[in-house]
């Protein structure tokens, strides 16, 4: 093949030729079905790897969940205690109070009386 210059003509060579122009027509279809047989390949794995990435993180996120119910139950339960002794706390100064209260009244009858 020859190529037009302004000086005349030169041999194209055959590795300029874009490729659709040396290849045959059945070699270039095959060629292309492979490739889309490869893109579907491709798309399977992708859409595979999703769905695994899916639940991977579905199940982190649940047991995420769990631990932190896990957690929030022990917090909840030290409070009630921690609410439990504070009460028993208070009764016991209520006593301690009345008792002292009380040993008061008698110390000043004894001395008043």
């Amino acid at each position: 093949m020859q190529k037009g210059t302004k000086g005349g003509t030169e041999q194209v060579r055959e590795e300029e030729r874009p490729k659709i122009m040396r290849q045959p027509l059945p070699a270039i279809l095959d060629e292309i079905e492979n490739s889309i047989r490869m893109a579907d390949e491709a798309a399977k794995d992708a859409r595979k790897a999703a769905e695994e990435a899916r639940r991977a993180g579905e199940k982190a996120a649940s047991e995420a969940a769990r631990v932190a119910a896990e957690a929030i139950a022990k917090v909840d339960q030290v409070a009630r205690n921690a609410m439990q002794l504070a009460e028993l706390l208070k009764l016991a100064l209520v006593e301690a109070t009345a008792v002292l209260d009380k040993r008061l009244s008698e110390g000043e009858k004894k001395k008043g009386g």
